[in-house]
């Protein structure tokens, strides 16, 4: 088939990536002063790792006038930067004393308390900014979508890649035909960097038994080591609040906090997760990477409670106004694409993180996480033309944004601002939901993918609905929690039925 003649009126009349509207190339929305959005009174929620630099460049836009953090020395740390900001371990406690005082969240926890932290201040008219992913599983991203909608409040996620004008173009020359029909996507990461795989948990009683086998002479001072040096963590650490809505577990040295959560099922979501919302985000605009209907992975191993060490996962998109159905294949511990794809458009050292769309005149490569560069190239290495006078919306810019991540938050002020949440292009509604859903269907089929080298079991999936259609065909356990998760220890309950 040939390119639809139906894709320039399709364009005009559809959002670009989900930004919400379309302009003129080399417009902005209005621009946003920090002087202007002082007033807006700002909490900050997870303010270590990722959240330290996030809650300092809302500072810039707004005043921070609330921290939390279930780290104390991180706390305790992150409050010196700004003017007295009353200081939590446990955000339900900033809400229940702040939340009529606050017009905005920050929220940068581990992905397991995205949701909840994330959903209380939505329900509160509260506008949000929280990292990517958007959430843990399926669901929570159309929960989160759908309170924002039903809110009107301005949110943002942050997949800072999102306002380079390199992704935005690279996104809007795709959609108008540079490189033709799509015919596939392939997007590979060097993630994991921090410990995957089976057999890596550990409790006391588990250390204790392993210390005493291999040298019973000294077990009971190795032991009660240990424990003074979780006695000793614990007095700077809330754990309970850490723990949040997923099951209990022992606090252990090393394997949870501060980092390691990603790799484990009921903390993170894998590699996956933590790098697809950057690497996926210009596939997934420029290829409108929405209602994937099947997902199969294979993977080094799991055993249903760390991911794996390496996974490759492939997704079925059916055809949609402009664009015929295509499949997407996901590459992640440094592993890619076969050497051939690159050989035939003159590739000659890809990087260990990218993504290639290929086309019918040729592809579009990007050899980095956020499409800060990218080229397009025909059979052989020859650069392809843009196409002129495509239209594209630039994000806002100011004296402070000419760092990416600070602009997409100056983005989000000023949508915040100017009323108007869908200026930011990674808001929850209509991107950084859809977007999130898509790339946590693969975490399904990575589920189902056990046995190390060897495919799993074929996800069918209804989008619309978020039903796994054969559900009852699988013989791996545990596929519903990962699409609507039911949280533990108090925490306020999903009422699914209101997305219906």
């Amino acid at each position: 088939m040939s390119i639809k003649t139906s894709r320039r009126d399709f364009l005009k009349v559809s959002t670009i990536a989900g930004a919400g509207f379309m302009v003129g190339a080399g417009n902005t929305v209005k621009l946003a002063r920090a002087s202007a959005l002082q007033g807006l009174a700002v909490a900050g929620i997870g303010v270590g790792g990722k959240g330290a630099s996030d809650i300092q460049q809302a500072g810039i836009y707004g005043n921070v006038v609330a921290l939390c953090d279930i780290d104390k020395g991180t706390l305790e740390g992150q409050a010196k930067n700004f003017k007295q900001p009353k200081c939590y371990t446990d955000y339900r406690d900033l809400y229940a004393e702040m939340m009529d005082k606050i017009d905005a969240v920050v929220v940068s926890t581990p992905d397991h308390t995205h949701t909840c932290v994330t959903a209380q201040a939505l329900k509160a008219g509260k506008h949000a900014y929280t990292q990517k992913p958007l959430t843990r599983t399926i669901g929570e991203a159309r929960y989160l979508g759908y309170l924002a909608k039903k809110n009107g409040v301005c949110t943002q996620m942050g997949n800072q890649g999102s306002t380079l004008d390199s992704m935005r173009n690279c996104v809007a020359q795709i959609k108008a035909g540079v490189i033709g029909e799509i015919k596939a996507v392939h997007i590979w990461t060097n993630r994991p960097i921090w410990a995957q795989g089976p057999n890596r948990d550990m409790t006391m009683e588990k250390f204790a038994a392993q210390i005493k086998a291999e040298d019973p002479d000294i077990a009971d001072d190795e032991i009660a080591e240990k424990k003074k040096q979780i006695e000793a963590a614990l007095k700077n650490i809330d754990w309970d609040s850490w723990i949040g809505p997923a099951p209990k577990r022992e606090f252990w040295p090393g394997i949870y906090h501060s980092f390691q959560w990603r790799g484990w099922w009921d903390f993170g979501s894998g590699s996956l997760g933590d790098m697809a919302c950057h690497t996926a985000n210009m596939p997934y605009g420029a290829c409108d990477l929405k209602f994937p209907t099947e997902v199969v992975a294979e993977s080094s191993g799991h055993d249903f409670n760390s991911f794996p060490a390496l996974s490759k996962i492939w997704f079925q998109f059916p055809a949609n106004e402009w664009r015929d159905a295509v499949e997407v294949s996901w590459f992640d511990a440094k592993t890619k694409p076969e050497a051939s794809i690159f050989e035939k458009y003159g590739i000659t050292k890809p990087t260990d993180s990218g993504a290639i769309i290929i086309g019918t005149k040729g592809c579009a490569y990007s050899p980095d996480d956020y499409a800060q560069r990218y080229e397009l190239r025909a059979e052989g290495g020859k650069a392809l033309e843009e196409i002129k006078n495509v239209e594209w919306r630039k994000a806002p810019t100011d004296e402070h944004s000419g760092n990416f991540d600070t602009r997409n938050k100056l983005e989000w002020f000023t949508a915040i601002q100017e009323n108007k949440p869908e200026l930011c292009w990674s808001n929850f509604p209509n991107f950084a939901g859809p977007l999130t859903e898509t790339i946590l269907l693969g975490n399904l089929a990575v589920w189902t993918a056990p046995e190390a080298g060897k495919r799993g079991e074929t996800i069918k999936w209804d989008a619309k609905k978020l039903e796994v259609t054969n559900l009852a065909d699988l013989k791996t356990p545990g596929v519903a929690k990962l699409v609507r998760p039911e949280y533990e220890n108090g925490y306020e309950k999903i009422d699914w039925s209101e997305l219906n």
